[in-house]
């Protein structure tokens, strides 16, 4: 109360209206069900449409299921489709898996049966982020300096700190500085890998290849170390200097021990200006650079070609010895990587870019592939990680753990291969598990590690519509123990309702015996199975449950009508045709038990007909009258929150008919409450007569809402019947 202690004029803002009261929504649905990959704990997030579910949850590829990876329909991805073709916008989804609620990540963020790719020394270790057969991605690596970055001058004069290449005919003996050959030996021929030495040409250990020319007739060769240093200014007049090296690359200066490839147009031989060695058949060389960029240091191809000695020390000025074989220098150092789906050649489902071989830093691979991301949108959509051991010390060692990952013949395609090399990692050992049961269904409430199955949809205020239509493709006692499952946590959440789907191939009197072990006005049962095209294109068509297209009729139909229209006489959106043809007289068998048909009529294609609970208690015996007053409940309780802890007098009645009143009369004028008058449609009581004293004094404030609800036109019935024409 507002306290005036000095004189002068007060403005106070008061409200003469009454509280309103909104319609909570009626059309938000979960689906609980095993997927390809995607979160197991934790409150799901919402789907808008299947491309969302495509992203977290994976595409609709069957699963592997059990220790042989029998291939089975992936229901929860075809019902998820299904909800949305028709005209459902919001869908949670909440993954399981068998053991569920037993699994945990390891120490560093790997599940079980995820699928995983790591060295023999665990510098680098890949895994998909969520468990599953489809974790088993191929990841490429395109690097980013794939310019070439080798450059060739042939300079006048040699200066100091670089490597030459030196070709020179009929070198006379004036030009020679030091070493032990013969002077008699001159003139000689000269091939060499040379650099500038105070004044002289020091040639490099076991870099030349010299030939004596002092018999013309039989040119005689010569150890490569018969001269050592050659005078410049000696040199004849045709002798040609020639310089190769790499230039920095865009992303920075070289430094020694940058990782790099050369790309050699040919197999090519030049053992006397490498030391000695070869390099076989390999047209790919791996290793490192020097900061000048003049020396490449051939390593990690021992693998591949296990006769080429590692390391090789290659002066990069020897490859002008064999014009036309080098073709290219990239620097290994920063690349993007594609997460592939379906083997290398696979859809590119996510690019990660920007990444280098840094052992840290913000774009290092554990930097931006963590195991537990800091965004709650990475976590989701992200589908692999990466942790670095204890040998990613440096920028080369993670770079030789990485090459040593790749695919064998995609990263040296042979002489004889026109591809180009391939950095391809393809992770392994994924697995879709067993089949979840009703446990793994029920799922348990955990709040440091997340919740999991419907325990997880608790957590979801908005759902109304719960299905679980990949237990109806498990074994008999399992469907039926998820569907105790459903029907309890309807219950404790008081305003949902489950879809219930027949098994496959049922017969009239199994699905009868069926749907005798419910008896609840929250569980509604559609049978038979729909039979679609093939999404995969593996089959030309696959038969799946009903209950994603359900739910997608009774989203629609609250959008377009209301919910107190029954979810009955509406087209199923996709389906070619049922898995069998129920005719009338076989549902009059089925309908008075509950159980809701889907028929195809001559003319007006495939629809939903029958709109039943699977109540006994004729007050909910429709679909339409239990969830209409679920929203009525739901939309009266969350709108009146304001009145608790409100003086309980008079004033507070009064103010509750009000706002029910209001909000009733609102449902009567848009046709939704059987009556001709409000009167007749609705009442609603707040006073003495719903509570007595003790209500009051123990702090209880009673309204008593009466609803006229509007039940379907189930049985539409003409009589007919003759008329004698008056005269």
């Amino acid at each position: 109360m507002p306290e005036y202690l000095a004189p002068g004029v007060f403005v106070e803002e008061t409200s003469f209206r009454n509280k309103s009261i909104e319609g909570v929504g009626t059309s938000v649905a979960a689906l609980v069900g095993p997927t390809r990959t995607g979160p197991l704990r934790g409150v799901p997030e919402v789907l808008t449409s299947y491309a969302d579910f495509e992203r977290i949850f994976g595409d609709a590829l069957d699963l592997a299921i059990g220790t042989g990876g029998k291939a089975e329909l992936n229901h929860t991805a075809h019902a998820a489709r299904a909800f949305f073709d028709n005209g459902g916008k919001q869908l949670f989804v909440a993954r399981v898996v068998k053991g569920i609620n037993a699994l945990a990540p390891a120490a560093d963020g790997a599940w079980p049966n995820a699928a995983v790719k790591a060295d023999a020394g665990n510098t680098v270790k890949f895994f998909s982020r969520f468990p599953g057969k489809m974790g088993e991605y191929t990841l490429e690596l395109r690097w980013r300096d794939s310019e070439n970055l080798l450059r060739s001058e042939t300079p006048t004069t040699a200066s100091a700190d670089h490597l030459y290449f030196l070709e020179a005919k009929g070198v006379p003996l004036a030009a020679k500085a030091t070493g032990p050959i013969d002077d008699a030996a001159f003139p000689v021929d000269i091939r060499a890998v040379v650099k500038l030495d105070g004044a002289n040409l020091a040639i490099q250990a076991n870099r030349a290849e010299i030939v004596s020319m002092a018999d013309p007739a039989n040119p005689a060769p010569l150890a490569a170390t018969q001269i050592t240093k050659l005078k410049p200014a000696q040199l004849p007049a045709g002798a040609k200097l020639t310089r190769i090296f790499v230039r920095p690359p865009a992303s920075g200066p070289l430094a020694a021990g940058t990782s790099a490839e050369l790309q050699l147009s040919e197999v090519t031989t030049i053992t006397a200006f490498t030391g000695g060695v070869g390099w076989g058949d390999l047209k790919v060389l791996r290793g490192t650079l020097d900061a000048a960029g003049e020396t490449f240091t051939v390593t990690g191809n021992t693998t591949l070609n296990p006769g080429v000695p590692n390391p090789i020390t290659l002066p990069l000025a020897a490859l002008a010895a064999a014009p036309g074989a080098a073709r290219a220098m990239i620097v290994l150092r920063s690349f993007d990587l594609d997460v592939r789906n379906g083997g290398k050649d696979g859809e590119v489902i996510r690019t990660y870019g920007g990444l280098t071989t840094a052992p840290d830093g913000p774009t290092s691979l554990a930097a931006l592939l963590p195991a537990t991301p800091d965004r709650r949108a990475e976590a989701l959509s992200s589908p692999i990680a990466c942790v670095l051991g204890a040998g990613a010390t440096t920028g080369d060692a993670i770079q030789t753990a990485l090459m040593s990952l790749c695919i064998p013949e995609a990263l040296t395609p042979g002489a004889s291969s026109l591809d180009e090399p391939r950095y391809l990692i393809a992770l392994a050992g994924g697995s879709d598990g067993a089949g979840p049961d009703s446990t793994d269904y029920a799922g348990e409430t955990d709040e440091i590690k997340g919740s999991t199955g419907l325990k997880a949809l608790e957590g979801v205020e908005d759902v109304s519509i719960v299905m679980t239509p990949a237990a109806a493709a498990s074994d008999e006692d399992t469907h039926k123990a998820v569907v105790m499952e459903v029907q309890k946590h309807c219950r404790r959440m008081r305003y949902r309702v489950g879809v219930v789907d027949a098994r496959s191939g049922q017969s009239i009197s199994e699905v009868r015996a069926f749907a005798g072990n419910f008896d609840d006005s929250r569980l509604a049962l559609y049978h038979p199975w729909v039979v679609i095209p093939d999404p995969t294109g593996t089959r030309r068509d696959i038969t799946v449950p009903p209950a994603g297209f359900i739910a997608g009729v009774y989203a629609r139909t609250d959008v377009d009508r209301g919910v107190h229209k029954a979810p009955a006489n509406e087209i199923v959106m996709g389906a070619l045709r049922f898995e069998q043809q129920i005719n009338a007289f076989q549902q009059e068998l089925l309908n008075p038990n509950g159980i809701n048909c889907l028929r195809s009529f001559a003319g007006r294609g495939h629809r939903v007909w029958g709109g039943r609970t699977l109540s006994s208690d004729p007050e909910w015996k429709y679909v339409n009258v239990r969830r209409y007053f679920l929203y009525l409940e739901r939309s009266i309780e969350k709108s009146t929150q304001w009145a608790v802890f409100e003086p309980n007098g008079e004033a507070l009645w009064a103010n509750i008919r009000s706002s029910v009143e209001d909000f009733l009369f609102s449902e009567w004028r848009n046709g939704r409450l059987l009556g001709g008058t409000p009167k007749e449609a609705y009442f609603v009581r707040c006073d003495r007569s719903t509570m007595t004293q003790n209500d009051i004094d123990n702090g209880r404030m009673v309204c008593l809402v009466g609803v006229a609800a509007l039940k379907p036109a189930e049985f539409v019935i003409f009589r007919i019947g003759q008329k004698t024409a008056d005269a």
